[in-house]
């Protein structure tokens, strides 16, 4: 039965950020806590909380008691009506949400978030250009795949996305794009972001992920964030924060921009909004944001925006990452993670750079330490070829435990709520699949 429900999947949907060939999705059966299992009965470790999202844990049985309990309630009523979870669930936001954003958008996704942003920077500053960065990740749809840099927005260009999306460096101290060295660089990469709105005209809004998510936990130098938050603001630009991965106390905050002191214009979040168990992206924007659309059409919405059985359990988790005092807790097993992650990297020769906060960290693998060229690259993940990083992720599940990997490094994300115990079950899986990329190191 579990091959075929395997052959089913794969025969009648779509497998995501594929060629459809060969995909042979495991068949999950069960997930509690840390862990989830295959039909065969088999425990595996999640790493990364599926993709970054499971932050309280899988079947957090508060976040399942308001879905259940809102669906009798009220399981539906369209965005132009209201009802009580609405209300209670923007009340909610404003006890987390930086200071300074206080209207909300309720979409149904991170996608549908950055694409609700982005139209919102247009509509308020009435120019149209979009200033992303090359190593970053936003979304499928068309304006928040426009806004991405990394490989998967080759595959639609030109259609599928939208015009007036331009491209500037990344904050990247192990591999700086300006080809730069953290402390004498004066923080450049920030700088170069500017010219280009001083050149350029036209641009509404900067999108950055605060710490680079997908694309390898880029961590920014302490001033990059503030320097670019002054930057835009002194031209007139806003300043788009995507927290989709880094909210809801990740990064051992409940958002990572409270790490510089920066309160964005606007701000996009989505998966640990809800633990993941119902699809909500929440974009917050500042008071002049709102009390611009009083007067002017919010040229937006769809059937979704606001669903109530998408709210109740964005209130459920927002209160048990309180009781759980779950944000405290990502930063102290955080350090705990990170200690551990450089032991690794003292150990295998693979290992170019372990970089992270809270519990977000990536350990990036090369074939030389010393020039830093990695083991593979996104040219070679586009063409298909085989990637050292998904060889070591599937020694890893062969081992039990489950991790996000891309191009040339892994995703260390495991839930909040992960012990010591599995931090270890999760660095012992680690330390033995790397002996396959040690014995590619040159």
């Amino acid at each position: 039965m579990t091959d075929d429900i395997s052959e089913l999947t794969a025969r009648y949907t779509y497998g995501t950020w594929r060629a459809q060939r060969g995909w042979k999705p495991l068949h999950v059966t069960k997930a509690e806590g840390c862990h989830f299992w295959d039909a065969s009965g088999k425990r595996y470790l999640d790493f990364s909380s599926q993709l970054v999202c499971s932050n309280l844990g899988h079947q957090n049985q508060a976040v399942i008691d308001a879905i259940c309990a809102q669906a009798k309630e009220l399981a539906f009523i369209g965005p132009s009506y209201t009802c009580d979870v609405r209300a209670k669930a923007a009340q909610k936001m404003l006890e987390v949400m930086p200071k300074g954003l206080d209207k909300f958008f309720f979409a149904t996704s991170g996608t549908e978030a950055n694409e609700a942003a982005i139209k919102i920077a247009r509509l308020y500053t009435g120019k149209h250009k979009i200033i992303a960065r090359y190593t970053s990740y936003h979304g499928s749809t068309a304006g928040s795949i426009a806004a991405t840099g990394d490989l998967r927005r080759w595959f639609v260009e030109p259609t599928g996305k939208i015009p007036g999306v331009i491209f500037g460096p990344e904050a990247n101290c192990y591999r700086c794009p300006l080809q730069q060295k953290q402390g004498t660089c004066g923080t450049a990469c920030a700088d170069y972001l500017a010219y280009m709105i001083d050149h350029e005209e036209n641009v509404a809004a900067i999108i950055v992920e605060p710490i680079v998510g997908t694309n390898g936990v880029l961590v920014p130098p302490p001033d990059y964030l503030p320097k670019l938050a002054e930057h835009a603001k002194k031209r007139g630009v806003l300043l788009i924060a995507d927290e989709v991965m880094t909210g809801w106390g990740r990064t051992g905050k409940w958002f990572a921009v409270e790490h510089w002191g920066v309160t964005p214009d606007i701000l996009t979040t989505a998966k640990g909004v809800t633990n993941a168990a119902m699809p909500l992206g929440v974009v917050a924007t500042s008071r002049a944001i709102a009390d611009f659309f009083d007067d002017n059409y919010f040229a937006h919405g769809h059937t979704y925006e606001a669903h109530p059985l998408t709210l109740a359990p964005a209130i459920a988790a927002i209160n048990e990452y309180k009781r759980l005092d779950l944000i405290e807790r990502s930063a102290k097993m955080g350090e705990l993670l990170g200690q551990k992650l450089k032991a690794l990297a003292a150990k295998h020769p693979s290992i170019g750079d372990v970089r992270g906060l809270g519990l977000f960290w990536a350990v990036e693998l090369v074939k030389d330490r010393t020039t830093k060229e990695p083991l593979n690259t996104p040219q070679d993940k586009a063409a298909r070829r085989p990637l050292v990083i998904d060889a070591v992720a599937a020694e890893m599940t062969k081992r039990g435990v489950t991790v996000l990997a891309w191009v040339s490094h892994l995703v260390i994300a495991p839930p909040l709520i992960v012990t010591e115990e599995e931090l270890d079950e999760g660095i012992a899986a680690l330390d033995a699949a790397l002996t396959i990329a040690d014995e590619k190191v040159a």
